[in-house]
């Protein structure tokens, strides 16, 4: 027969051979200095129990709130259930509160897991909240509702269909989360967030994937970020593919393989980038822009932009020493502020430019430059040169064009 205690009964246990059955509404008090209840069995609560010590046995079981007020140290499983499953909007009447320490092996807790200090189990399944006021460790946490820890986290998997707050440095191989994330930094390879996901301090990756929005700080260095909204970076931000439906912010430098971006990229410092940028808005870089290849729709700033292929943007470009690249395009109306040198420029109609210095030269139709410096050069229709136009080999012109200077074929251009 098991060891028993009744409902509603108060009694003062030590060690336990075999079972311990607890009733509804019990109390178990424990022995010694520090008081501790040891049962070599399983602890089965039926209804709500408190154990007023700390409680050590093979396995727990229970159907109710259940509250342990030391430390819990069960060597196999941890049940707690009503057999029906946690809803939402249900009252947390299959709980777990533990004031202390938590050491397991597995944990199935169908609403709400409580813990006070560090939590310690290989396999954790919680149906509504997991609060964890120490430190945790785990291999594997899975959570209907909401997870939140106060201390440092390291897991191989974090499942949540809600939202995870943690205040100190994780190290996570996968975090998984429907709702939000918010972590103080640390380590995370795999990050999938269906809303926003934000990290107060330096952060190493290997992934983000994040439906809304994404906060990090500090100095970052990861791999592919793919957000549908908004991806801001108060630091630095060492990166592999970006791609991001709205604005990327970066307070300080970047350096990745591409972005990819819907709307606008802004940089304070500088940025480089292996790969192309193909940005549907703006681009503005407060430093140095180095790129293979850059496609503009809007307007792109820089205190210098390279280019190893071609520079292609529909408004306007403005730089402190210029745009160079293999190929540069301005869109209809566009501008340019700042010296352009490349194999290839095409000026489209009514654009403005200054400086010219390329191979070949192109500018259609009303379109406007300072000086153009290059071998050969085609001016349609209207056009206007305020300085003067210098080449080498060929100068094809339409009617109506306006020149300050007459056009000089030369034997070396200026640099």
């Amino acid at each position: 027969m098991p060891n028993e205690v009744p409902s509603r009964a108060v009694q003062t246990l030590g060690v336990v051979q075999g079972d311990l059955v607890t009733g509804d509404s019990a109390t178990i008090k424990g022995e010694g200095t520090s008081p501790k209840v040891t049962v070599t069995g399983t602890v089965h609560c039926r209804g709500d129990c408190t154990f007023e010590c700390s409680l050590s046995a093979q396995s727990l079981e229970g159907a109710g709130y259940i509250v342990v007020k030391g430390d819990l140290e069960i060597k196999d499983l941890v049940k707690i259930g009503n057999g029906f499953g946690f809803h939402w909007g249900a009252r947390e009447r299959t709980a777990l509160v533990v004031e202390g320490n938590v050491h397991a092996r597995t944990v199935d807790v169908d609403s709400k897991l409580s813990v006070g200090k560090d939590f310690d189990a290989e396999d954790v399944d919680v149906g509504g909240r997991l609060e964890v006021r120490g430190n945790t460790k785990s291999q594997s946490i899975d959570v209907g509702g909401s997870f939140s820890a106060t201390g440092e986290v390291e897991a191989q998997d974090i499942d949540v269909g809600g939202a995870v707050s943690i205040e100190s440095k994780v190290k996570i191989v996968k975090l998984d989360v429907g709702g939000s994330a918010k972590i103080l930094g640390g380590q995370v390879d795999d990050i999938d967030v269906g809303g926003a996901f934000s990290s107060k301090d330096s952060l190493e990756f290997k992934s983000i994937d994040v439906g809304g929005a994404v906060r990090l700080a500090g100095k970052n260095v990861g791999g592919d970020i793919d957000v549908g909204g908004v991806c801001k970076v108060e630091g630095d931000l060492q990166f592999g593919d970006i791609d991001v439906g709205g604005v990327v912010e970066i307070s300080g430098s970047g350096k990745g393989k591409s972005i990819d971006a819907g709307g606008v990229v802004k940089v304070g410092g500088s940025l480089q980038l292996e790969g192309e940028m193909d940005v549907g808005g703006k681009v503005d870089v407060g430093g140095d822009l180095t790129v293979y290849n850059l496609d503009v729709g809007g307007s792109a700033r820089g205190k210098s932009i390279t280019a190893t292929a071609d520079v292609d943007v529909g408004g306007s470009i403005a730089t402190e020493s210029g745009v160079s690249a293999s190929r540069v395009k301005i869109g209809s109306r566009g501008e340019v502020i700042g010296p352009i040198r490349a194999n290839e420029v095409e000026i489209e109609d009514r654009a403005r430019v200054e400086d010219v210095y390329a191979r070949t030269i192109r500018m259609e139709d009303h379109s406007r430059a300072r000086n153009l410096y290059g071998e050969d050069i085609r001016i349609e229709s209207d056009c206007q040169i305020i300085g003067e136009v210098q080449y080498t080999h060929d100068l094809r012109t339409e009617s109506n064009i306006y020149f300050a200077k007459p056009p000089q074929k030369v034997g070396r251009l200026p640099q």
